[in-house]
């Protein structure tokens, strides 16, 4: 709770009490009206939501069984990945349940005017997939723990010359000045949400499943080309593959994989048995309805 700004503190205390013991919480990572806060609100009007500080403590409110679900994002359309996810994820022990696609809206927020912002806070990715107008405008970026706080921590520190990028509705929550939308490079910007429960969904294979897995290739020439011959001649649709180091080691690459299909397919389990004849290991990390078609 301490870790929040101040004008967000009492929010969180509501919100907090309201999920206590509920059936239908739902963790998200950040200060109240947070994308997080507004992508759960979107797929589970229902729910109470549970505001985390960090997304290691959305994942334990789940792990602890504090909420039911926990909704992280895991991938941004200008930004790419999220940082720290494809290491937290696996290790949680939680299953991908399903996803959310969550088209993103930034404002600009203060105190006094444009003129006198000097300084912005936001979140990294938020301040990445603004870069250009930050650097149009002349503003120096600052890096915090999530947007909604940030908004928050603007209406605490009452400065005229600090903004945050953060989501229209914070400027509401937090008593803040509008004072620019429609700030992201892109109007295609959109981050890709992930759900994730304690315990696999049963779900009968068709046409629109996703399964995600990682795994990691034996450390010989032309492995990963080899592991990745089973899904080319299966003709199963890999719609997102990213590498990354685990461990200190340079030597041993591990893989992030999205694919569209069941493993219980025919084609996807040869796919995967393929890839397993060519990886020290495979895991799957949830198979769950598609949000948005693929190909």
């Amino acid at each position: 709770m301490e870790n929040y700004p101040a004008p967000a503190r009492p929010i969180v205390a509501h919100m907090l009490a309201a999920a206590q013991d509920s059936e239908n919480a739902v963790a998200f990572q950040g200060a109240p009206g947070a994308n997080s806060h507004i992508a759960v609100a979107e797929m589970f009007p229902a729910a109470h939501p549970l505001p985390c500080f960090s997304f290691q403590d959305a994942l334990e409110a789940v792990q602890e069984a504090r909420a039911n679900l926990a909704m992280i994002p895991i991938e941004n359309s200008l930004h790419g990945r999220v940082a720290d996810i494809h290491f937290l994820l696996p290790e949680s022990g939680l299953v991908i349940v399903g996803e959310h696609f969550l088209p993103i809206r930034y404002g600009l927020m203060g105190h006094g005017t444009l003129a006198d912002v000097r300084d912005v806070v936001s979140h990294p990715q938020a301040l990445g997939q603004c870069r250009r107008w930050l650097r149009a405008h002349g503003l120096k970026p600052v890096a915090y723990d999530d947007t909604a706080g940030a908004a928050a921590l603007v209406a605490e520190q009452k400065q005229a010359s600090m903004a945050a990028i953060a989501p229209l509705k914070a400027a509401e929550i937090y008593n803040l000045n509008l004072l620019a939308e429609a700030i992201a490079d892109s109007d295609e910007n959109v981050t890709r949400f992930v759900v994730l429960a304690r315990e696999a969904i049963n779900i009968a294979p068709a046409d629109n499943v996703m399964t995600t897995l990682i795994f990691e290739v034996k450390n010989v020439p032309a492995a990963l080309y080899k592991a990745m011959g089973g899904f080319a001649t299966n003709s199963v649709n890999m719609t997102k593959l990213e590498s990354y180091q685990r461990g200190g080691s340079f030597a041993a690459t591990e893989f992030y994989a999205d694919i569209v299909g069941h493993p219980e397919d025919t084609h996807v389990r040869r796919a995967l048995e393929e890839l397993a004849f060519h990886s020290k290991w495979v895991r799957i990390l949830g198979t769950y309805p598609q949000a948005r078609a693929r190909g």
